[in-house]
């Protein structure tokens, strides 16, 4: 009985997961577009990063203590850049990418242009949807959460990062769009280094942000379909169009 329970629970996943496919082909026609439903991630709470604390004490005018027994950081090393948990590992930005795959298993697609299709948007705050995007011969990652920047009023945020330098993510121009219903709202942008933090970004509201009442307005039955397109361009500018 436990045997024909579970299976019976797998049956039904994939079913939903092939209809959650379905539904974003069906707003997304275009040929040559590959969709990606991703589940969402619960957070507990969210832990402060080193980042965001180096942040929060430098705005504050206070500098990290300083010991002398401290280990000295490799300068080179990063810090883990997956914003779900509060991640001890630091390695080299070469390896972010493996590190990303096996320890959080964060899925990666290919290609110019993919329909990122995030599911279950009624979920509580703090939540977050990720992918990686390999494009052009690098690595992006894409975050959308959902997050209470003011007490009883959650928002959408969404971005993408570079899995690279500042002057590396230069070089490119990223576009998220949403189309349903007749309306079309599009985000374009210079899309930032990983070494920034996720959470810095998503703080200073630069990336596509949504209130609750539009992203109803762009989402099928809980799930809500975002277009990514990636060029190259040396042109920084950042829109928002509807």
């Amino acid at each position: 009985m436990l045997f024909f329970t579970q299976c019976f629970g797998a049956v039904l996943d994939l079913i939903h997961l092939r209809f959650q496919h379905y539904k974003a082909k069906r707003v997304f026609s275009a040929a040559g577009q590959l969709v990606c439903v991703v589940n969402p991630t619960h957070s507990l709470k969210y832990a402060p990063t080193r980042c965001a604390a180096v942040q929060a004490s430098t705005e504050q005018g206070i500098l990290p203590p300083c010991h002398h027994h401290e280990v000295v950081h490799d300068p080179q090393l990063v810090p883990c850049t997956c914003p779900l948990f509060s991640c001890p590992w630091e390695g080299h930005l070469e390896v972010v990418v493996s590190h990303l795959r096996q320890t959080h298993r964060i899925n990666i697609l290919q290609g110019a242009e993919i329909v990122f299709l995030a599911t279950d948007m009624h979920l509580p705050a703090p939540t977050d949807w990720i992918i990686m995007h390999s494009c052009l011969g690098h690595q992006f990652l894409l975050v959308l959460r959902k997050q209470e920047k003011y007490e009883g009023h959650p928002q959408f945020f969404a971005t993408m990062m570079l899995i690279g330098t500042p002057t590396q993510a230069d070089n490119f121009t990223y576009r998220l769009e949403l189309n349903r219903n007749q309306r079309r709202l599009k985000w374009e942008a210079t899309p930032r280094s990983i070494l920034e933090c996720v959470d810095s970004v998503i703080s200073d509201g630069d990336c596509l942000v949504l209130n609750t009442s539009l992203a109803q307005l762009f989402s099928d039955n809980g799930s809500l379909a975002i277009g990514i397109a990636i060029t190259t361009s040396k042109v920084h500018s950042s829109e928002a169009e509807m």
